[in-house]
């Protein structure tokens, strides 16, 4: 489990960091914020094409819930794709790796409004990652959008906002429906832990409030799981047991609630299903079976019939697999992520 904490140290052009200022930024609820911070993380430089006069070679990769871009440097992802000879060799393309709004970098309500932060939601965070790569970092088109778990649901959106703005798409780990069911009651289970607490104090809180992470901790952690796994890991009572006690502490010390709450209620807009139809570019769907939140017998595969150059790909269960987690471990999908990039070239 360290690799997955530890930086990549492969060969591939040196990371930069980048941050940009959006003046009144008014978010699709009408509330405005004065200056929105947006975060990201570049590898490798822009190239156009001759042809056209377009840039050719961006790629745009956006992370989960409570993520960051940088989660996107570790070795199971990064030496997987960005190295020399590899699917998203950054010698070669333009890698883009966002902050989304209310996480990492870019502005959220720890910096100090706390609960008075506008309620963002994922067209929001869209929006602004739209502005990063096209207002900001003057790329005209994308070569691929893709993303995991949160991620891969704005690349559904993505690709029906600004259908004509990339050449291929990749969720992961997602899938195009509303947000309901057993999903959406682990999410409000923990939202509810949180707003519960009396310690959370309208969200005014001095020290973070500990009765409503746990409930938060204890979400993710079922969120994410996998039964496989985690049963060969920790295949006694005591081993498991110390393995939530080490999980649970380190949320502790991690999570801050506004920023949490602010994360999972983000989702709330989240219907992508009405507007299939609007999404051209071809696609690659990517799910586990052993996903805890996007299981097999949901059978939302039957909405990639909608997309008209879709493919839907459910990976099965392995000794490699992570339940959710598949979604950053690029051995195991990224077969599928060349076999998109060559049904979309030019």
């Amino acid at each position: 489990m360290l690799s997955l904490l530890v930086m990549s140290i492969l060969a591939y052009p040196t990371p930069v960091e980048h941050d940009f200022t959006v003046e009144n930024f008014v978010f699709a609820s009408g509330q405005k914020l004065d200056k929105l911070n947006l975060h990201c993380t570049t590898i490798g430089e822009p190239k156009k094409n001759p042809a056209t006069g377009k840039v050719d070679n961006a790629v745009l990769i956006m992370h989960g819930t409570g993520g960051t871009g940088h989660q996107f440097l570790t070795p199971i992802f990064a030496d997987q794709l960005f190295g020399p000879g590899q699917p998203l060799d950054a010698t070669k393309y333009y890698i883009i790796l966002p902050d989304g709004i209310g996480h990492g970098k870019s502005s959220k309500p720890s910096n100090g409004l706390h609960a008075k932060f506008p309620n963002y939601r994922y067209a929001d965070i869209v929006r602004g990652q739209h502005m990063v790569v096209f207002d900001f970092l003057h790329v005209d088109h994308l070569r691929l959008v893709m993303g995991t778990s949160m991620g891969g649901m704005q690349t559904w959106l993505w690709g029906e906002t600004y259908p004509t703005d990339m050449s291929a798409l990749m969720p992961l780990a997602c899938a195009p429906i509303e947000i309901a069911g057993r999903n959406r009651t682990v999410r409000k289970m923990a939202i509810d832990g949180i707003r519960n607490d009396p310690d959370w104090i309208g969200g005014e809180y001095k020290t973070q409030p500990r009765a409503g992470l746990t409930f938060a901790a204890n979400s993710l952690m079922i969120m994410g799981s996998s039964a496989l796994t985690m049963l060969h890991l920790y295949p006694t009572a005591k081993a498991a047991d110390s393995q939530y006690e080490r999980s649970i502490a380190n949320y502790q010390k991690t999570l801050d609630a506004n920023d949490f709450l602010y994360q999972f209620e983000a989702s709330e807009d989240y219907k992508p299903n009405a507007d299939l139809e609007k999404i051209v570019a071809p696609l690659t769907w990517v799910n586990s079976a052993d996903d805890f939140i996007n299981p097999p017998e949901l059978e939302v595969e039957k909405d990639i019939k909608r997309v008209k150059n879709g493919k839907f790909v459910m990976l099965p269960i392995t000794e490699k697999t992570r339940g959710h987690g598949t979604h950053t471990i690029a051995e195991i999908w990224k077969e599928h992520l060349v076999e998109l990039l060559k049904r979309s070239e030019p």
